[in-house]
């Protein structure tokens, strides 16, 4: 099965609305009319109808780096998916590490998150990961696959509307990456997994994104892996012609 590929800029806590709608000028006007692969940004919150005005018509799509499990309540600092969908989004990064690392997500917040997404009409875009530690103790595939359950028990039937993506802790802003081999490995693993729970059919069609230090110069060989759907991209996300060779890699 054909899986058009998926390249999503996560902006993190990145760019005033002015820094924000003058990035996304800049995306529109350079990638704009890629054909064969769908490109999404994920700006801060402050920033995201801004930057949805900023992106229209361009082809571009719109994440959130987070959502909330319940459609509105007391929960100070928290989006639901009805104010994101408001916003302009269509896509919304779920259990990124740095969420689980800094604010006390887990898989079973991740999993509530993800369907919330889905029931709101969002695409997720669910991460997982291991930390060098984890990594280092041969841990990587019980890490992976508890990750991995958390998610398919929270996207249920929905799992073939969501987007996974892979990135190894150990790699997010360090400049270290995953060998494409390394990648790959985990990729293959998550959708025998998959593939498992929700049938082969959903598994050949769902999207993994590799993400952690994503960069120019090492996306064409871990697009060149059989696995590899796109990439979840951070740092490199916030220079324009960084991320519009990115989104054009050459595989």
């Amino acid at each position: 099965m054909s899986r058009t590929p998926l390249l999503a800029g996560n902006w993190k806590m990145h760019g005033t609305r002015s820094e924000a709608v003058a990035l996304a000028r800049a995306l529109a006007a350079a990638i704009g009319s890629v054909a064969g692969r769908e490109v999404a940004v994920a700006p801060p919150f402050t920033a995201l109808e801004a930057v949805a005005g900023a992106l229209a018509g361009s082809g571009i799509g719109l994440a959130a780096q987070n959502v909330h499990w319940e459609p509105k309540g007391a929960f100070t600092g928290e989006v639901s998916a009805a104010m994101l969908r408001e916003a302009g989004c269509t896509h919304v990064i779920v259990g990124h590490s740095e969420r689980r690392q800094y604010f006390g997500e887990t898989d079973a917040t991740v999993a509530k998150r993800l369907g919330a997404a889905l029931a709101g009409g969002l695409i997720p875009i669910a991460c997982v990961g291991e930390t060098l530690a984890e990594r280092e103790a041969g841990e990587t595939a019980a890490v992976i696959a508890r990750q991995v359950a958390a998610v398919l028990a929270g996207a249920g039937a929905g799992i073939a509307r969501c987007v996974l993506a892979y990135e190894p802790v150990w790699a997010i802003g360090t400049g270290r990456t995953a060998t494409p081999a390394q990648a790959e490995e985990v990729h293959a693993a998550i959708r025998r997994q998959v593939a498992g729970t929700a049938g082969e059919a959903v598994a050949a069609g769902l999207r993994i994104l590799y993400g952690g230090s994503v960069k120019p110069d090492n996306i064409d060989a871990l697009m060149a892996e059989a696995d590899i759907d796109g990439a979840l991209v951070g740092g490199a996300s916030l220079e324009a012609a960084a991320f519009a060779r990115i989104v054009r890699y050459r595989g």
